[in-house]
């Protein structure tokens, strides 16, 4: 029995009857819970499983369950290691041809999955789903040992390696181990050099999109995470979060050469480099170097003659930051 539309054949006419259905869109099995339709009503039967949480298909390696007999099959092949549906275009193999026809959306640039709250679109169905629940708020999966929570699963299994401090993702060049795999590849683009995100006000690139994102925060002058305690906001919250260390005095941050401490992890990689003497950082005027950045800006004044540091009791100026805090405290009467 051949289906004369799509050429499908069927051993029993009964079969061939109910595969038309789907051709017709004709969907005449409801689910009396939820009103899902569905063309067939073995189908139906199979879907209010869904609803009742029974699964009575179990995997006899690692015992996961399912509804269906067709999930479970599907699954015991991750166990054999078989993938049978290979990528035509990069040869990326995948176990189950659902798997395959998602994976093939990212050669086309195609995200046909559109959140309808903020327009954002996904490559996968699942991708969706998992977006959904950030304007939902919903953070189900929570963490035994500091009680961070999160909307995935797969996020709060990333998350759970900080804790044993298993870092399984090792660059090849430079040794450095991160605990997920999307940080080691933004990693990898530091020794390439790439830097494929572009701001289109000032032209500045980054290596990565986040980056970019937190950067075009200082253009719009928006700064949303505000500090609780004294009310300075900041344009990124992981910069917040460093401030916020002020107020409690902690530094956690602790050199092990001398045991100096700090609030913030890049003013531990600065004072690092007195230790070694690293100098990256040369005036073009005079040739003198500096350890930081920020130690030759206020060098260069000296040649520039700009005193960008005023001090709002008596007008004087200062080229350096370390001069204008000794000034203050002439008139604070501290010696």
């Amino acid at each position: 029995f051949v289906c004369a539309q799509c050429g499908k054949c069927f051993t029993e006419n009964g079969n061939l009857k109910k595969h038309q259905l789907v051709h017709t869109g004709i969907k005449p099995f409801s689910c009396d819970q939820c009103g899902r339709t569905f063309t067939q009503n073995s189908t139906l039967k199979k879907h209010q499983l869904i609803h009742t949480g029974l699964k009575a298909f179990s995997c006899d390696q690692c015992g996961k369950s399912f509804t269906e007999n067709g999930n479970l099959k599907k699954h015991q092949l991750i166990h054999t290691g078989l993938k049978s549906f290979s990528c035509d275009q990069c040869g990326k193999s995948f176990s189950q041809s659902n798997g395959l026809k998602e994976h093939q959306l990212i050669h086309t640039t195609d995200k046909p999955f559109t959140c309808d709250l903020c327009g954002k679109s996904f490559t996968y169905s699942k991708s969706l789903k998992d977006h959904l629940l950030i304007h939902t708020g919903i953070k189900s999966f929570v963490c035994g040992q500091c009680g961070k929570a999160f909307t995935q699963s797969t996020t709060l299994k990333k998350h759970l390696l900080i804790h044993t401090g298993i870092k399984p993702f090792i660059c090849g060049q430079c040794g450095k181990a991160f605990t997920q795999s999307t940080t080691l590849k933004k990693h990898l683009l530091l020794h390439t050099g790439v830097k494929p995100f572009t701001c289109d006000q000032c032209g500045k690139s980054f290596s990565c999109m986040s980056s970019l994102k937190e950067h075009q925060a200082i253009h719009t002058g928006i700064k949303p995470f505000v500090c609780g305690q004294c009310g300075k906001g900041f344009t990124q919250s992981k910069t917040l979060k460093e401030h916020q260390l002020t107020h409690t005095g902690i530094k956690p941050f602790s050199c092990d050469q001398c045991g100096q401490s700090f609030t913030r992890r890049r003013n531990l990689k600065k004072h690092h480099l007195l230790h070694i003497g690293v100098k990256p950082f040369t005036c073009d005027q005079c040739g003198k170097s500096f350890s930081c950045m920020s130690s030759l800006k206020e060098h260069q004044a000296i040649h520039t003659g700009i005193k960008p540091f005023v001090c709002c009791q008596c007008g004087k100026g200062f080229g350096c930051m370390d001069a204008f805090k000794n000034h203050q405290l002439i008139h604070t009467g501290v010696n």
